[in-house]
């Protein structure tokens, strides 16, 4: 029975997406804690999909799965039936693909912001929970290089807009939160395979073709492996589970390099021996996408590694990581 009381309930909100999958299968594996947090986890997770990947399940067994539409909050009231309060939400649920949030801005804003979740928590009228809610660094404009925290936020497309509205919702509404502006995350497949193209394993497999591929030359990112990704998580949880002290952060979460889409493709080039002479430059501009994207939303993540202790890998290394795993699995 004593066991049983330290069980904390831990809720991923989008479970079985790419972030999603791979937090649980932290999770399942972190199970009985460690380091400062003498705890088990009593873990579930939300699907939009009628049925949750069987795959994912066996091999998280045990977790408790739920059908919930996000944008209504449909499904939410058999979670405190059967499961409870979560002490920990991690909100990995989004409509990420920017032109198709420009195509369907009602469908965005209904996603992106989480409000059925928030009035959700706020249902149990109590601050027991920390809502962890990953945003994005398309909240910046992407005119100047390693955004802080502080800057302006001026999205240029309904993507960033519809994050910058669910994370004045989450510091209006929650009294205790992380929201992690999240820039490319790459890594590994899923135990579960989704179906979204992967960024490096995209980039790899086009250059293995041996044709000339375009990248853009001039569009800034700073890429987060996912697995540090999911440490960032994982260190906020047990802080919180820990401690319990109140929590009010808005971190970005990006890794330690601002590279530029050609640049990414010439380390998966270097990594793999491929010709750099396949990567031709282009302009971002020169290519309609059917939505603006920010030129240059690389960020500064000092806040990070000074509150969490947590330096992201280079990206060289996180190609190195990821292709290695891909050509072992």
């Amino acid at each position: 029975m004593e066991e049983e009381k330290k069980k904390k309930r831990v809720l991923v909100v989008g479970g079985s997406g790419y972030l999603g999958q791979h937090i649980l299968e932290a999770l399942a594996t972190s199970a009985g804690g460690g380091g400062d947090c003498d705890c088990d986890y009593d873990v579930a997770f939300t699907h939009h999909r009628p049925i949750p990947p069987q795959d994912l399940l066996q091999a998280i067994s045990p977790v408790r799965a739920f059908h919930v539409d996000i944008s209504t909050g449909h499904g939410l009231d058999a979670i405190s039936a059967s499961f409870g309060q979560p002490h920990v939400i991690v909100n990995c649920a989004a409509l990420s693909v920017p032109r198709a949030c420009e195509i369907d801005p009602a469908a965005a804003m209904a996603i992106n912001s989480p409000s059925s979740l928030v009035n959700w928590l706020s249902s149990f009228h109590n601050d027991d929970s920390l809502f962890i809610h990953l945003s994005t660094d398309q909240v910046y404009e992407g005119v100047k290089s390693f955004y802080k925290e502080e800057d302006e936020t001026v999205p240029v497309n309904m993507y960033g807009k519809s994050k910058v509205a669910a994370e004045q919702f989450i510091v209006a509404n929650c009294s205790n939160y992380a929201i992690l502006r999240s820039s490319i995350i790459y890594g590994p497949q899923t135990i579960s395979p989704v179906t979204k193209s992967l960024p490096i394993q995209w980039i790899d497999s086009v250059l293995s073709q041996g044709q000339e591929v375009d990248f853009f030359h001039d569009e800034f990112r700073c890429p987060v492996y996912v697995k540090d990704m999911v440490n960032v998580i994982l260190s906020l949880s047990k802080m919180w589970i820990s401690g319990g002290q109140k929590m009010q952060l808005l971190v970005n979460v990006g890794g330690p390099d601002r590279v530029s889409r050609m640049q990414m493709a010439e380390s998966v080039a270097d990594f793999r021996g491929y010709n750099h002479s396949l990567i031709k430059p282009v302009s971002a501009s020169s290519v309609n996408r059917g939505v603006v994207s920010p030129a240059d939303i690389s960020m500064d993540i000092t806040r990070l590694i000074e509150v969490l202790g947590i330096k992201p890998i280079s990206f060289r290394d996180g190609v190195r990581a990821t292709l290695d795993i891909s050509n072992t699995s």
